[in-house]
């Protein structure tokens, strides 16, 4: 460790500077070689861009991640980490292949299982205890590995659903790592604030070029949001098992709905679409443009603008899981839950008054 950075205040800050400008500097020359080996993302009646953009911004964050991480972050303290970061790299390999010649979403999801599975199994890091939920104390071992296997999966691949507009993932991952990053910090667990601040700095260089790039525009592809998935869904673990020990300071109550609520628009957007998809006897896996952000964008709102609505959307309910933690877990599940609900409907009812307008003053112009 560089002993000029001999603080944690220092190590957090230089980790997000180091990021940052890897990212920054990297991503330029990401783009010239994907340019010319064509490896762009093309538009098809899916997506929501209208031209070839590379689509290998993962490599970028992951760089600036990876160095800032094993430059940073101290493994005598936090040995588990090294575990950690060899599931990232198999998801960031799984993520590129997948971004330059696609694989099939078994292949896939088999190298999800097995990086969950070093995280899991070597690391350690997975839920030992429901926290009273349905009077579930500590849990079962081979309870405890499935669940924490199925609920890192399920938070890799929410992430990669999110991500279907400028900004958007990577804007919902600054607000969540820094979350978690300031209660690490509080609590004292200041390695995972040094990571935490680490992703934030690449993803502040990534989505500049994201969102206002001309020239050097670029996409995150999946490698970018399946390492963002995984990230999140260690710090869930770790956010979960923290608050296990309740005489510390800043101990949250209700630590899993809060930790949903952290992430709240990736994993409530990706349960309604699925039920959405059940309900018109599709495919929960059938792609389709169902998910919230393409319906502020059928409001003719810019990506922009749509990204900003979201992420206030996102830090909206953590504000309110933290506000109202002391309800009990079914309390606030049943009120994030229903509010959800409620707030997406409203830019479905405005489109629909929209349509409905728009139609009868087409029938009072044809008449």
């Amino acid at each position: 460790m560089l002993n000029i950075f001999t603080t944690i205040p220092l190590k957090i800050l230089a980790s997000f500077f180091a990021s940052f400008i890897i990212t920054l500097l990297a991503i330029p020359s990401i783009v010239n070689v994907a340019r010319v080996k064509n490896l762009v993302a093309i538009p098809n009646g899916r997506t929501v861009h209208n031209s070839n953009v590379p689509n290998l911004g993962g490599i970028a964050i992951f760089a600036g991640l990876l160095i800032s991480k094993m430059i940073f972050v101290d493994f005598r303290i936090v040995p588990e980490l090294q575990y950690a970061t060899a599931g990232t790299i198999i998801i960031f390999f799984l993520g590129l292949k997948d971004d330059i010649i696609s694989i099939s979403p078994w292949k896939k999801l088999w190298g999800e299982i097995m990086a969950a599975f070093l995280v899991v199994v070597f690391a350690d890091i997975r839920f030992t205890s429901l926290h009273g939920f349905l009077g579930i104390q500590v849990m079962p071992y081979f309870f405890s590995l499935v669940l924490s296997i199925f609920v890192i999966i399920v938070i890799i691949n929410c992430f990669n659903l999110i991500d279907g507009i400028d900004g958007l993932a990577s804007g919902l991952a600054i607000v969540s790592a820094a979350t978690f990053g300031v209660w690490f910090y509080l609590r004292g667990e200041y390695q995972y604030t040094i990571l935490s601040a680490g992703l934030i700095g690449s993803l502040f260089s990534f989505f500049n070029y994201n969102v206002f790039g001309h020239k050097n525009k670029i996409f995150m592809g999946d490698t970018g949001s399946l390492i963002l998935g995984f990230f999140m869904a260690v710090m869930v673990i770790k956010f979960n098992e923290c608050n296990l020990v309740t005489n510390l300071p800043y101990t949250i109550h209700s630590a899993p709905v809060v930790s949903f609520g952290i992430l709240f628009l990736p994993l409530f957007d990706t349960i309604r679409v699925f039920m959405l998809r059940i309900f018109n006897n599709c495919s929960p896996f059938k792609a389709d443009r169902n998910h919230i952000h393409h319906s502020l964008l059928a409001l003719n709102l810019s990506h922009l603008k749509a990204t900003i609505i979201l992420i206030c959307f996102n830090a909206f309910f953590i504000l309110l899981v933290f506000m109202l933690q002391d309800l009990g877990m079914i309390q606030l599940g049943t009120i994030i839950f229903s509010l959800g609900i409620l707030l997406s409907f409203i830019p479905i009812s405005i489109l629909k008054s929209k349509n409905r307008i728009q139609k009868e003053f087409e029938k009072k112009k044809a008449a």
